[in-house]
């Protein structure tokens, strides 16, 4: 896909490898659309960019560990643009983000799943009449390798609490979202994929859970380019990738009626049901 002129919203983006995305697509003259929620980063940012002669990104604050947050930020977006073409969706928090003790978003949901899953699984339903609008068009779901299978009986992991479980349950319902969406969209030409960028990236999420960096921001970021505008992903659909190869997820993406049970919640949670 040739980016120039194209509308790209990259969730997350002020830090970190969805920074690194933005400024590679504006380098490309892609319209770009930020989010963050901290104003100076998305300051330093723009300057870098402004800098470098290309086209000033939009910036958009929100906080996407409510639900209220991400239905301003949909609305700001609509408000702004006609189309989408491409929506990466990359915001999250990490397994230790201000520690590994269990704690809940402000609509009462377990933080990592509401961060994690259900921000994007909101953002993406409210965006969708942008999306088919110019179409074709794609949407990147930046997930992981880590991967937990869901207790639909204990979603919300009020027993046997920990931050990676939580973490690696919000990532597997990306991908299950992901297979989900693809399947409902593949007769409105938007292409749905995740994948896992890189290990351990140089990001501030990783250094927040003590660990050593075992990749670069410029290794994921490839890896979410690739999907964003690769010709040889343009009509392929529903699919994890590690990296660059195409990969599989944990059994339970596979799982048709888990799914659709992860869908109900989702619907029920984010109040997209009524």
């Amino acid at each position: 896909m040739n980016m120039r002129g194209k509308t790209v919203l990259i969730t997350g983006s002020t830090d970190g490898v969805g920074r690194y995305v933005a400024t590679r697509l504006a380098a490309e003259g892609a319209d770009v659309l930020i989010h963050g929620r901290s104003a100076e980063r998305a300051k330093a940012l723009i300057d870098e960019i402004v800098k470098a002669g290309h086209a000033a990104p939009t910036f958009y604050q929100a906080d996407l560990s409510s639900m209220a947050g991400t239905r301003e930020l949909a609305a700001a977006v609509i408000r702004d643009h006609k189309r989408l073409d491409v929506l990466v969706s990359n915001a999250g928090i990490g397994s230790q983000n201000d520690g590994p003790q269990r704690q809940e978003s402000r609509d009462g949901h377990e933080l990592r799943f509401a961060v994690n899953y259900l921000s994007g699984f909101l953002l993406v339903h409210l965006l969708l009449p942008l999306l088919k609008a110019a179409a074709p068009s794609r949407i990147v779901n930046v997930a992981s390798l880590g991967q937990h299978p869901i207790d639909f009986d204990d979603v919300m992991i009020t027993k046997g609490y920990s931050g990676s479980r939580a973490y690696a349950q919000s990532k597997l319902s990306q991908i299950m979202f992901t297979i989900d969406l693809a399947e409902e969209l593949k007769s409105d030409r938007i292409t749905v994929n995740a994948l896992h960028p890189a290990t351990y990236m140089n990001t501030t999420m990783v250094r927040a859970g003590g660990i050593t960096p075992m990749s670069t921001v410029e290794q994921g970021g490839a890896a979410i380019l690739h999907l964003v505008e690769g010709d040889d992903v343009a009509a392929r659909s529903g699919l994890f990738f590690n990296g660059m190869n195409e990969a599989r997820a944990n059994p339970q993406a596979y799982d048709a009626d888990a799914r659709r049970r992860l869908r109900t919640l989702s619907l029920e949670l984010t109040g997209l049901s009524s």
